[in-house]
């Protein structure tokens, strides 16, 4: 049998293939920064060695993680000048914005002063040296806020206007672009999934020690402390996803009916906790269990409101935008709603159970608990990765939500072949970064912690200098 394929759907694929992988980076980038931080600005208060030598420790960590987020970062900027030329021609005088910002002030922020946290620990005093891993962490939470901005725009076009004579969009209020509903509310949920991201990363590497019996003291202490970011960021995540979802059934009804494969409207609506769906461009499900009112509630606190459904809103769609589907892929959609949102309340719960032991004074002694958190440390992957499919495949076939469809936005000069070889070519080197990222990492987790001599005790200085 021949498969045919397009230029079209391969650069769908080599784009989500990029920007996942990239992904992968973020929110530990974010997330560790916060939390090295956290423990720096401790050890500065306190002066005491065991948030000294975490600060080094999870610092070694966060460095492997940025470098190799900001070489994957870059490639997404270079696509769509080549993949995405159309979509750059059309849009780039507006998407374009939020994207330099995050280069010129956000990048060099980061860059500059991981610099001089990596080298300046004995070079500068104390207090400086913290306000650099602060303005580092601060960076990276701008950087996410701008990025998202411009990906907010697509959700949800706002600040614009279409040129008659060029038929290219034109921003007309920054402020509008950079105070988005949706980019608000996403920010805030993305944050929180970072600080989750953290948490998990930090406990299945405290529970590793805590299982080995290495320096239980210090990484009991390391274990308390991801609980609290756990907890904080995971329900702070589901609070924030709530909102945002209740957002989208306003802005984005299509995405919101097929992530909970409604098909028909509904008044009131059931909230689906098992649905199977044909795969392509299905009009009902094929079984679905579900319960009644829940989903009237979820989206706007009332037990009997109606919520449309995808066949309707098809039907609205075509008689607005001209004949095609309009729905996006019901059951990636749908599913990748439901792992995100699963792993969340999972991780409520872990971190819950966690801060029980903690205050029964059994945390490092509970065996199944430990040997449960070192495995946990791949599901925030897995949500963020689904949390993206759900937010880019649901808006789909529109490229920038029922401005421009995906389908116009894509660079027709460039072949088929082109597209598979470099998607091949990404393939392989990013195989090869991830296999050098678990490598360090791995290397420097089984290290563990660097002792502390008496001048680091005294000043802090030579322990917390990175690029020794």
């Amino acid at each position: 049998m021949t498969v045919a394929v397009t230029t079209l759907e391969l650069s769908r694929w080599q784009f989500a293939t990029t920007i996942i992988f990239h992904f992968i980076f973020v929110p530990i980038t974010i997330g560790m920064g916060l939390f090295v931080a956290s423990l720096q600005t401790a050890w500065y208060f306190t002066r005491s060695d065991r948030y000294l030598r975490l600060t080094h420790f999870f610092g070694q960590i966060f460095l492997v993680n940025i470098a190799l987020g900001v070489v994957t970062g870059i490639v997404q900027e270079f696509q769509f000048g080549m993949n995405w030329a159309t979509y750059s021609r059309l849009v780039g005088d507006v998407f374009g914005a939020p994207l330099a910002i995050e280069g010129l002030l956000a990048f060099f922020l980061e860059s500059v002063f991981i610099g001089l946290w990596v080298f300046g620990a004995d070079r500068l005093s104390p207090r400086l040296h913290l306000l650099t891993i602060w303005a580092v962490a601060v960076g990276s939470v701008l950087s996410a806020y701008v990025i998202l901005a411009a990906n907010s725009w697509m959700q949800h076009p706002v600040g614009y206007r279409i040129n008659p004579v060029s038929h290219r969009a034109e921003m007309t209020s920054l402020w509008a672009i950079m105070t988005n509903g949706i980019l608000l509310e996403g920010f805030a949920h993305v944050i929180s999934a970072a600080i989750v991201t953290a948490g998990v990363l930090v406990l299945a590497i405290a529970a590793y020690h805590l299982i080995r019996r290495r320096e239980v003291e210090l990484f009991t202490h390391a274990a308390r402390l991801s609980l609290v970011f756990l907890l904080v960021g995971g329900a702070s995540t589901i609070a924030w996803g709530h909102f945002q979802g209740q957002l989208l059934v306003r802005e984005q009804p299509m995405k919101m009916a097929a992530a909970e494969a409604l098909f028909t409207t509904e008044k009131p609506a059931s909230v689906s906790l098992f649905a199977i769906t044909p795969w392509s461009n299905p009009s009902k499900n094929d079984f679905n269990i579900t319960v009644p009112h829940l989903l009237s509630f979820l989206n706007d606190w009332n037990w009997n409101s109606k919520a449309v459904g995808m066949n309707e809103l098809q039907s609205e769609y075509a008689a607005e935008y001209g004949a095609g589907n309009y729905k996006p892929n019901v059951p990636v959609t749908y599913w990748s709603f439901r792992i995100m949102t699963g792993v969340g309340f999972l991780f409520l719960g872990w971190a819950a159970l966690g801060l029980l032991l903690v205050r029964r004074r059994r945390l490092e002694s509970t065996r199944l608990y430990l040997l449960g958190s070192i495995p946990l440390v791949l599901l925030p992957f897995v949500a963020n990765t689904t949390g993206w499919l759900l937010t880019e495949m649901g808006r789909q076939p529109w490229i920038v939500n029922e401005v421009f469809k995906t389908s116009d936005a894509f660079s027709h000069s460039v072949s088929v072949a082109w597209v598979a070889f470099t998607l091949g070519g990404f393939i392989l080197v990013y195989s090869v970064l991830a296999l050098v990222e678990t490598g360090l990492v791995l290397h420097i987790v089984r290290g563990g912690p660097a002792p502390v001599s008496k001048e680091d005790r005294e000043e802090g200085g030579k322990l917390l200098r990175m690029g020794y």
